[in-house]
């Protein structure tokens, strides 16, 4: 069935992005997977392409797209492929949505030629080790001296925060208010040059191998007043904003990757030869694979709907709550039957399969949790 969201410039793109994966990616890939990041080449070399400006206002040096298709897109492609790249996606789904929101057009002239060619990559620090999910609780401060605000604190978790050129640090700069814990939270563009601006561990995951994700530290780190994104002690407000579409794009990223298992699987299964006959041929595995597909159909269907739902301003936090359950959940469960029909060699990371398994368990976590999906689900539903 034709899917009909993409017009025929979205399928130029593809055939783009699917040009450039295999040219640029995919034979060094392997190399970045052992060194768990991308070379810092790749993010200029997307900049070249044109899509890291596809969003951006026109104003500011961009094509002025206001549409999540070329993102999805983006996802689908690098799945297909069985590649992941690197800090790409928060960049883009992440970072963009708070700077076309929240910068000024100070900020926005200051900031986006770097962020367009690739030059300054961008990352969000909101996790902390002590407190998880609970952003209210968040330890890190930012206190005015003068010109600057003086930054503490630590962040984890932080994807892309290991290449990272500017980081979106969330930090206290009031304390909490008696009946409002959310209140005091403020956004700052911290510079990762800046003295006192530390990288630390570079966390050792079990799965997105090439995304590379940190711990990060700020002791005394001096950022301009400048650099402040949106009003002071509203960060919290802020951050809640983008969670339809961060929701949204892990829910594609989880279809996407469900779609590529099958492909993987499918031309393993027909050249893979057991009993003097091909894995393909046993009723069990047409059976399986009818299977995923019928769910990967549905998944295609939810993410689409949803997709159309953000580019017409309608897609709501419980919509999109609902999307990544849904994905997310398919995705695990079709990935995994892939892998079985692989037999022992599935568990071997040289096969996209493996990596997939590994790379597709996070999409129930991060973004919210499974639970905390079906948590907003229901109280919409008056329970």
């Amino acid at each position: 069935m034709r899917r009909s969201i993409f017009t025929e410039e979205h399928e130029d793109f593809r055939k783009t992005m699917r040009a450039f994966i295999e040219a640029e990616v995919v034979p060094h890939y392997q190399e970045w997977y052992d060194a768990g990041l991308v070379d810092r080449s790749l993010y200029t070399k997307v900049g070249d392409l044109g899509v890291l400006g596809i969003e951006v206002p026109e104003e500011y040096g961009g094509a002025g797209v206001e549409s999540f298709k070329f993102s999805a897109i983006l996802s689908e492609e690098s799945a297909r492929a069985g590649i992941h790249l690197g800090g790409v996606g928060v960049h883009l789904e992440l970072c963009l949505p708070y700077l076309k929101k929240l910068a000024t057009p100070e900020q926005m002239q200051r900031w986006m030629p770097g962020f367009i060619s690739g030059e300054e990559m961008w990352a969000i620090a909101m996790t902390e080790p002590g407190t998880g999910s609970d952003l209210a609780g968040m330890q890190s401060t930012a206190k005015r001296d003068g010109d600057t605000y003086i930054l503490n604190g630590s962040k984890t978790f932080i994807t892309g925060g290991v290449l990272a050129d500017r980081v979106i640090v969330c930090a206290r700069t009031s304390p909490p208010l008696e009946n409002n814990r959310r209140h005091g939270i403020s956004l700052f563009a911290v510079d990762t040059k800046s003295p006192g601006y530390e990288v630390g561990r570079k966390l050792d995951k079990i799965g997105l191998k090439t995304s590379d994700t940190a711990e990060l530290s700020f002791t005394d780190v001096a950022v301009p007043v400048a650099d402040l994104l949106g009003e002071e002690n509203e960060g919290f407000s802020y951050l809640g904003q983008n969670l339809p579409q961060e929701r949204l794009g892990i829910a594609v990223g989880a279809y996407a990757q469900a779609k590529a298992a099958i492909r993987f699987t499918k031309a393993y299964v027909e050249d893979r030869k057991v009993f003097g006959t091909t894995v393909a041929s046993f009723q069990n595995t047409k059976f399986e694979l009818a299977a995923c597909q019928t769910e990967v159909d549905a998944a295609e269907a939810v993410c689409d709907r949803a997709i159309e739902a953000l580019d017409a301003g309608e897609l709501s936090p419980v919509d999109a709550a609902s999307a990544k359950l849904f994905c997310t959940e398919v995705a695990g469960r079709v990935i995994d039957r892939c892998l079985q029909l692989h037999g022992g060699y599935g568990y071997m990371n040289e096969y996209p399969i493996a990596r997939l398994y590994a790379d597709t368990r996070v999409t129930r976590i991060y973004g919210g949790t499974s639970e905390v999906m079906k948590t907003i689900i229901a109280k919409s539903m008056g329970l």
